[in-house]
């Protein structure tokens, strides 16, 4: 399988329901804070749902970042790869974005062009009402799920580079 980003990073969510849109903001957070290298490409998928299978075909190892429905505290973060979605692990559906994740990763594979492996990175949210904004309980996981992301990358010899405007941001 031809590649030309063999590391995609994707965060999913609607930006309208506060903590749902937890993976589109935390895109932004990485795109603001941290510069990676050419082999990792990153989207904010918001609810795109089939448009994103272009991205998700191009990558041998897809990060996605997502809140999560289970049994845990709000802010705790979780992470599952996609045979756990798979096994129903995991509500992996909280709002219409998600509808197609599991879906669109199938027609990935009928297509031969799926990703070698999937690894979800979520958060349970403490707020999903109508908001733009994250709560007061997930802004500080931003920096988290950062930390998480960045310990799985370096098992692939990636290291994300902390930009130094961000500190002064």
């Amino acid at each position: 399988m031809a590649t030309s980003s063999p590391i995609g990073i994707l965060g999913v969510g609607n930006l309208l329901l506060s903590d749902e849109g937890f993976g589109v903001h935390f895109i932004r957070y990485l795109n603001r804070r941290y510069t990676l290298p050419d082999q990792v490409a990153v989207l904010d998928g918001g609810t795109s749902g089939i448009m994103l299978a272009p991205f998700i075909e191009d990558v041998r190892l897809l990060y996605v970042i997502d809140t999560v429905a289970v049994d845990a505290e709000p802010g705790s973060i979780h992470c599952f790869s996609e045979d756990d979605v798979r096994a129903g692990n995991i509500q992996a559906r909280m709002s219409p974005h998600q509808v197609g994740l599991l879906e669109i990763l199938d027609i990935c594979r009928l297509r031969d062009k799926a990703p070698e492996r999937v690894r979800m990175i979520t958060v349970v949210p403490a707020d999903l009402g109508t908001g733009i904004d994250l709560s007061a309980r997930l802004r500080p996981r931003l920096a988290e799920v950062m930390a998480v992301l960045t310990n799985l990358l370096a098992g692939e010899n990636v290291f994300p580079q902390e930009k130094e405007t961000a500190c002064r941001a």
